[in-house]
């Protein structure tokens, strides 16, 4: 699978809403070290944008 393919699970699975069926397709095609990178890419971009709001919050 293509790095689109990862980024998009590891989406669907920060939102919560997966079929079962996606999901298995998933667990058989994705590497595994693929989807640890893309999830900690996500969550660096989701806390970054986290602090960027409360900053502009606060100001």
């Amino acid at each position: 699978m293509n790095v689109l393919q990862t980024v998009r699970a590891v989406a669907w699975s920060f939102v919560g809403i997966r079929k079962g069926a996606g999901l298995q397709e998933d667990m058989g095609k994705l590497n595994p070290v693929h989807i640890i990178i893309a999830a900690l890419c996500g969550v660096a971009l989701f806390v970054a944008g986290l602090v960027l709001l409360v900053n502009w919050v606060v100001r």
